[in-house]
């Protein structure tokens, strides 16, 4: 087996407001024996706690390096992919796929990539699940899906390993486009289509969440994120233009 180690400083493993820390300790055990090494956590309940000390079995770097964020945002910044575990399917959110496959366009994408998991009594949100490209699930026993997080962790975190194991070259020619990137786009989207009066604030219809569904399937490159950006500025100065000449 090839040390994932290198590999490994490409991924991040994201848990978000965990309510126990035994189960920080243990995720980042699960982390190690794989070859993962940056954990990331989103308002903790309780950290640092020696009971996540305890159940790291050793993997004390991994917890001494961890970092802590007030917001989902703070903890995906900088990555150019991010996938949202949840054993419920979500309206209006990404198509799903299995650990495995999520495992393996991790591993081909390039960039730094995150993986996000959410607190242990209800998962993920729905407005955490959209700021994420794409949704994972792990293929259980239907009627009985529910996985320990740090169980799930050390699932995801196996599978990445074996697809390290494949040796797929990541992508290189067209750099994807980050999260602050593709967020800013968003923004200005959003803010062109309220000052138009395409969009009606006070119905907005859910349009800002299909068009992160839309973009979140495109898998937007940095170049193209640019590009739509202008476009938007284009149409917005030409708007004012129209609106100061009536």
């Amino acid at each position: 087996m090839t040390d994932a180690t290198s590999d490994g400083a490409r991924v991040r493993i994201v848990l978000s407001h965990p309510s126990h820390p035994g189960n920080i300790g243990a995720a980042a055990r699960a982390m190690k024996t794989m070859g993962l090494g940056d954990l990331r956590l989103v308002n903790p309940k309780r950290f640092p706690d020696p009971e996540a000390t305890a159940l790291a079995s050793g993997a004390d770097d991994v917890l001494a390096a961890a970092r802590v964020h007030g917001t989902l945002a703070e903890a995906l910044a900088g990555s150019t992919l991010a996938f949202a575990l949840s054993a419920r399917r979500r309206d209006l959110s990404h198509p799903a796929a299995d650990a495995r496959a999520a495992a393996a366009e991790a591993r081909a994408a390039g960039g730094e990539v995150a993986f996000v998991f959410g607190t242990e009594m209800s998962g993920l949100s729905n407005d955490e699940v959209i700021r994420c490209n794409r949704l994972v699930h792990i293929p259980a026993q239907p009627g009985f899906s529910s996985i320990n997080l740090a169980q799930a962790v050390q699932i995801v975190c196996y599978e990445l390993r074996m697809a390290a194991d494949a040796s797929v070259p990541a992508e290189t020619r067209y750099p994807r486009a980050s999260h602050e990137d593709v967020e800013a786009l968003y923004a200005h989207l959003e803010a062109s289509v309220l000052e138009s009066g395409f969009l009606d604030p006070g119905n907005p219809r859910r349009f800002m969440e299909r068009m992160r569904r839309l973009f979140g399937r495109a898998g937007l490159e940095r170049e193209e994120a640019h590009l739509l950006r202008g476009m938007l500025a284009a149409w917005d100065a030409a708007g004012r233009k129209g609106r100061d000449n009536s």
